[in-house]
């Protein structure tokens, strides 16, 4: 006989430590798991922090059985999701189980009564809090560390969700990329594009940090809005999450392309600092912040983790010039591979500017729905 299975739900105004730290429990002895730092975890999930509360509500759900965790999801409506695409879909999120089906039901069950319970009619997930965040089930190779603000989740993980009555919706591509040269006729293509597209290719000026980050916030918003599952970031948001990106970004390797002196087009990539972090196990103080100062110029990989164009640029090949200058300039700081995620699969232009490069694709993640 199965040992039942307890669910206590949390509000966002909850103490969320256990929710917050249950991944420590769930990957303990796991090699491949890169865990947040504690202090970050703590702020992100702050409604006095975090805006993305103001558009929001959130319920947190944590599963007990014979008198341990084991498991939590969180139920999300994302209210500029609803008003933008004018449908009423909920997220589900933050889903972490050991392999039990009753225990995975349970979960679910609370996620699918809050959202319908708020007139919910579909939810798809998992995002952690949205599409601006980190977002879906890893579905392959799953014996190595995910790369930064990218997720990692054991292999049964798939089949506990579907088991659910939940179907595909979306898989996201992860491409990587490993090379030390581009051969002459990549060159050949990137000076002819230059000279036919008439646009300026610039690393951002961190001694002008907010006048950079508003030309990006001029491009973000209209280059992503026709995009699966977008939903416009807020003022709020976007100076947050630049906040916490500030300090590992290295300014090669963020572009901005201008045409007569308008932003029209940018790249944001990352040094992979999973490389450090996977060491740290979520703690910076009082030791790690010498650890992550001593390695980070040995970090080996990058991440593209955005890239923009205003639509009267797209499909003229600027993508193709920004991942090139993003490239070249990475090979000046070391930067030989890396990895360019998300992509849609259904985003054939960007597939193949990345493929012509060399790119290919070794890691999907996958996007659920169910109709409730």
């Amino acid at each position: 006989m199965n040992s039942p299975v307890r669910i206590t739900e949390l509000n966002i105004d909850s103490n969320l430590g256990d929710f917050i730290n249950f991944p420590h429990i769930l990957y303990k002895d796991c090699p491949y798991y890169v865990h947040h730092l504690k202090m970050e975890r703590k702020e992100f999930f702050n409604p006095k922090k975090n805006p993305f509360f103001e558009h929001a509500k959130v319920k947190y759900f944590l599963a007990e059985k014979d008198g341990k965790l084991v498991g939590r999801i969180a139920g999300i409506i994302d209210y500029n999701f609803i008003e933008f695409h004018g449908e009423k879909t909920g997220y589900f999120g933050f889903f972490d189980s050991i392999n039990d089906l009753d225990v995975t039901k349970s979960l679910f069950e609370k996620v699918e009564n809050f959202l319908r319970q708020q007139g919910i009619k579909k939810v798809i997930g998992p995002f952690n809090f949205s599409t601006n965040h980190e977002v879906g089930v890893l579905m392959n190779r799953y014996d190595e560390p995910p790369v930064v603000m990218m997720t990692y989740n054991y292999d049964y993980y798939p089949a506990l969700i579907e088991s659910n009555g939940y179907s595909k919706e979306m898989d996201l591509l992860a491409y990587k990329i490993e090379v030390e040269d581009f051969p002459e006729r990549a060159k050949r293509a990137y000076k002819l594009l230059r000279e036919r597209l008439k646009v300026d290719l610039r690393s951002i000026n961190m001694k002008r940090f907010n006048e950079e980050l508003d030309k990006v916030k001029k491009v973000y918003n209209s280059a992503w809005e026709k995009n699966w599952g977008f939903v416009p970031m807020t003022e709020k948001e976007f100076d947050f999450m630049a906040k916490n990106l500030k300090s590992i970004l290295i300014p090669d390797l963020c572009i901005i392309a201008e045409y007569e002196g308008e932003p029209v087009g940018f790249s944001l990539t990352l040094p992979d600092i999973n490389q450090i972090l996977i060491e740290l196990k979520g703690r910076l103080f009082p030791f790690g912040i010498f650890k992550f100062i001593k390695n980070f110029k040995k970090i080996d990989f990058a991440r593209v983790i955005t890239l923009g164009i205003v639509e009267k640029f797209r499909g003229k090949g600027l993508d193709y010039l920004l991942y090139y200058k993003t490239f070249e300039n990475g090979f000046k700081h070391g930067f030989y591979k890396g990895e360019l995620s998300w992509i849609l699969e259904t985003n054939k232009p960007m597939r193949l500017a990345l493929e012509k490069m060399g790119a290919y694709v070794y890691k999907t993640y996958r996007i659920y729905s169910k109709e409730l």
